[in-house]
């Protein structure tokens, strides 16, 4: 049985109202996944639902809260594929070696482990051959706050820090950033508000105004600048 590792961080229920946000880069990270997906730290499962579809067979929330992994159904309920999810508390070190997967993801997750390279060369081995990691992460290491600190976050990263995860036997497919706009929030909460935790408010802002301009402001610079980045690394067959 795992060791229950409760989340510290008070931001998922707050931010499970992104909807647009969420709309946004599930877009990006759908096309990737395949008939099996691990999605390590799920949190209540609040980004299931913007990324499971008919094409996937099975799906496995694995998350470290044992009180987050059980309120997962409930968030799941409304979702015509809800049958094909199951809840696990735990970390990728609790799997067997002979549970593999076509997709494994890390959304918002891997700048809470210590050792992130360590993580994706074991995630690696759950992979089936041909099989990508996706990971989605906060950007720009010089926006690193109080609000990250709250997070619980080790790090913010670079296209050269995430490009620096590749594990041994996987190849970067593809990395670049999301939301320039929502680049704004981040400078006025490192430069003015300081703040731990952006409220409801803040939240609605940005993602019902900002994250629609970077939607077009994204392409025009060539997915170049963010506040978040996307990385895709694809194991050999």
């Amino acid at each position: 049985m795992s060791e229950d590792r409760p989340y510290e961080g008070k931001e998922l229920e707050v931010f499970a109202q992104a909807r647009n946000w969420k709309a946004y880069w599930s877009g990006k990270i759908r096309p990737h996944l395949g008939k099996s997906v691990l999605e390590v730290g799920a949190g209540l499962g609040t980004n299931t639902p913007f990324l499971l579809g008919p094409e996937q067979e099975a799906w496995l929330c694995l998350e470290p809260d044992g009180a987050l992994a059980a309120r997962i159904p409930e968030t799941l309920a409304g979702s015509p594929w809800r049958g094909k999810v199951k809840s696990r508390a735990g970390i990728l070190r609790d799997l067997s070696a002979n549970e593999l997967f076509d997709t494994i993801l890390y959304i918002d997750v891997l700048e809470h482990i210590d050792d992130d390279l360590g993580e994706m060369r074991a995630a690696a081995a759950h992979l089936m051959p041909k099989g990508k990691i996706v990971v989605l992460s906060p950007a720009q290491p010089w926006l690193f706050t109080e609000f990250d600190r709250a997070l619980g976050h080790y790090r913010r990263y670079t296209s050269g820090s995430l490009r620096a995860c590749t594990p041994a036997g996987a190849t970067l497919v593809e990395i670049y950033a999301l939301d320039s706009c929502g680049l704004l929030t981040s400078v006025a909460n490192k430069l003015v508000l300081h703040q731990s935790m952006p409220s409801p408010k803040q939240i609605a802002f940005w993602d019902n105004c900002l994250v629609p301009v970077s939607r077009w402001t994204d392409p025009l610079i060539g997915f170049s600048l963010g506040k978040s980045l996307i990385g895709v690394w694809q194991k050999s067959g």
